[in-house]
């Protein structure tokens, strides 16, 4: 054996990289996961607490088509629009202050439920109360286009959470 080599030691390998602590990769990793998981929850429940409006609104055009294409009567249709604001209103607002309005009472209500002044009292609204006891044929196109707009309008314009 040489002896200029027998005073060198052998290869020493540099100890196991430890797992603790974490690259600041993993520490990023760990802060992001439950903030994705906050926002996703958050967006859930926003969506959730609108999805009402979707369906109702859903209906309405619904209702809007089968009208167009002459599946329903005009005084069909404004008893399926009465209907359909009756169910919005009933689970939007307590049951004892909607469930037994009508006529000109439940008319006030949708007044004061959109913020405007007697637009459902006016001659499109005003079908609510009265389209019942006319013939279909006294029932004006212009007058259900207004009550389909407004009710689209009452949809929209209606607050999120439950008064």
């Amino acid at each position: 054996m040489n002896p200029a080599l027998s005073g060198l030691r052998d290869i020493h390998l540099p100890p196991p990289i430890s797992w603790w602590p974490p690259a600041p990769g993993w520490w990023l990793l760990v802060a992001l996961v439950p903030l994705l998981g906050l926002v996703f929850y958050i967006v859930l429940r926003l969506r959730r607490r609108n999805r009402w409006r979707v369906v109702a609104l859903a209906e309405l055009t619904h209702l809007r088509q089968q009208y167009a294409a002459q599946n329903l009567s005009a005084q069909k249709l404004v008893g399926e629009l009465s209907v359909l604001l009756r169910r919005v209103a009933i689970s939007r607002f307590p049951r004892e202050q909607v469930a037994s309005l009508s006529g000109e009472a439940w008319l006030e209500f949708l007044d004061h439920a959109l913020g405007d002044e007697a637009v459902f009292k006016t001659d499109g609204g005003r079908l609510l109360s009265v389209a019942p006891y006319l013939p279909s044929t006294a029932i004006a196109e212009d007058s259900l286009n207004a009550l389909l707009a407004l009710c689209e309008r009452w949809l929209t314009k209606l607050p999120r959470g439950r008064t």
